[in-house]
């Protein structure tokens, strides 16, 4: 019977350690981390999302700040948004929350973000960085997937992680940072045979989208599961990737929907912006 991976009492340890740090730069620079995130229109998730980005920031000590134009913003207002936060020198970190509305291109907004305040780390500067292996702004999900493994005592190194899914938020960066750590790395896709390679796996990282796509028996007794799936079902609940019952039986550590990874998104944008007002990474 695996143990269970508590993501939110990990990402309290990690907005302390933040605040902890936040209270130093303030005493020896008069220096306060800002954040600002920019909703645009009523998306009902955005506005949750939202609501608990402010509320872990002004927890840590963070100045806070929300931008919330209409939903009918054309792209070239809200470029310019963009540019005065970029020119803000108490703003530290933006975060343009998705999705956005139909008629905005998501890329160029994120783009138009100067690279060092993309708390994101969605900026493709960013992302090259993370393929090169330079320090900078990691994308939040995976880097709070890294933090879960060392936090139980997994060390990529020499291990076999299987990631399923391919999105340039999590699934790619998430391969890129266990490449980084040693660990020889598979991506799966639609086109993959999911049972064979996930059953080899020492590690596996699930983010697809699709509830209990992962069935518990593929997984290799004594794996490491990180489930970052967050399906909501016809009842109201919300499954994960992974069959989770029966992989619990298997596994040696797993995390829980919700209560695994979802805490260590925002605990990490709190690193990050912590991080950009430092002055990088």
């Amino acid at each position: 019977m695996g143990q269970l991976i508590d993501g939110k009492a990990v990402a309290a340890r990690v907005r302390a350690e933040v605040k902890q740090e936040v209270e130093r730069l303030k005493a020896e620079r008069g220096l306060v981390p800002g954040l600002t995130v920019v909703r645009v229109g009523e998306d009902p998730a955005s506005k949750i999302y939202v609501t608990g980005k402010k509320k872990a920031a002004e927890e840590v000590g963070f100045n806070s700040w929300e931008e919330h134009p209409d939903a009918s913003i054309t792209e070239e207002e809200l470029l310019s948004v963009v540019e005065r936060l970029n020119e803000d020198p108490a703003v530290h970190g933006i975060l343009v929350q998705l999705p956005l509305p139909k008629h905005i291109d998501s890329e160029r907004i994120i783009s138009a973000v100067r690279p060092e305040k993309d708390v994101d780390g969605f900026h493709p500067m960013n992302a090259g960085k993370l393929s090169l292996g330079k320090p900078g702004p990691r994308a939040c999900t995976p880097f709070g997937v890294m933090r879960l493994l060392r936090e139980v005592g997994c060390d990529p190194a020499g291990k076999r992680a299987v990631v399923v899914g391919r999105s340039n938020i999590v699934g790619k960066p998430m391969a890129l940072m266990l490449l980084q750590a040693d660990a020889t790395v598979v991506i799966c896709h639609r086109k993959s045979n999911l049972a064979e390679e996930v059953s080899r796996a020492d590690i596996v990282v699930a983010a697809v989208g699709v509830p209990e796509l992962i069935k518990g028996e593929w997984i290799k007794p004594g794996a490491v599961v990180i489930d970052v799936g967050m399906n909501r079902m016809p009842d109201g609940k919300l499954k994960g990737d992974v069959e989770f019952a029966a992989a619990l039986e298997r596994a040696s550590f797993i995390t829980p929907v919700p209560g695994g990874v979802g805490p260590m998104t925002i605990a990490m944008l709190m690193r990050n912006t912590l991080d950009a007002a430092k002055g990088g990474v």
